[in-house]
């Protein structure tokens, strides 16, 4: 019985019509305008998603300066703490930016090929903007890298945010008023001094400061490297 109803609701689907394609202009350009309104709107989603971290990062950096430099009592490693909550949230931002930059590259491609060819045609538009989006919707892929992405957000906002956790950390462990209530002093007083402040529970001074070169030697690269963007990123001046 379940099988003889399962026969005659496959054979009733099958001979229900199907949605035919667009066949006139007016029908294409109908279809081209919805579909643009679609993309537009869940690129702006993930663009808004982005900009929640970024307001994250620079939220748990200013929050994280103020207790450690308010009080001469607060330990240098708050800021230590900063410096890995930024890399965590940089990071749940390169994931979301991966899924942004596909519906930017769509809309991109369909705004440099079709509506700009409309207002004003020339020469210079590529006439395979139509399959590259096809392509992109039968088979969606990422099209920048993981490390790429992170990159990306390192240059565009959170090397500025790892700076001043830097000069705020570098300030905390040289400053003698900054590390013991009621001292005089406003400079530190030799290297040996710079290294026992730089101490975080049983890892000694000299390591701390190591662990932290290197980090900011691979956030220096990160920042400085650039690779060869390719097609729409590299069209106009105004990108993300």
């Amino acid at each position: 019985m379940v099988a003889e109803i399962s026969k005659a609701s496959f054979e009733k689907e099958m001979d229900s019509p199907r949605p035919t394609l667009p066949a006139t202009p007016g029908e294409i350009t109908n279809t081209l305008s919805h579909y643009y309104r679609g993309e537009l709107g869940r690129m702006i989603s993930w663009r808004d998603r982005i900009d929640r971290t970024s307001n994250w990062a620079i939220t748990v950096a200013a929050a994280l300066l103020s207790v450690s430099l308010s009080t001469p009592t607060s330990h240098h490693g708050v800021l230590l703490f900063g410096m890995m909550l930024i890399t965590l949230l940089l990071l749940i931002e390169a994931r979301r930016y991966r899924f942004f930059d596909i519906y930017r590259s769509r809309v991109r491609k369909l705004e440099r090929g079709y509506f700009a060819q409309v207002l004003a045609p020339n020469g210079d538009a590529r006439p395979d903007w139509a399959g590259a989006i096809a392509k992109s919707l039968r088979k969606p892929q990422f099209l920048l890298s993981y490390p790429g992405a992170v990159k990306r957000r390192l240059r565009r906002n959170y090397c500025w945010m790892y700076l001043i956790l830097l000069l705020a950390w570098c300030l905390k462990i040289t400053t003698p008023k900054l590390q013991t209530e009621g001292n005089p002093l406003t400079q530190a007083h030799s290297w040996s001094y710079v290294i026992d402040n730089a101490a975080l529970g049983p890892i000694p001074g000299w390591a701390v400061l190591c662990i932290v070169s290197l980090a900011y030697v691979g956030i220096l690269y990160g920042t400085l490297h650039r690779e060869m963007d390719e097609d729409e990123f590299v069209q106009g001046e105004a990108h993300v």
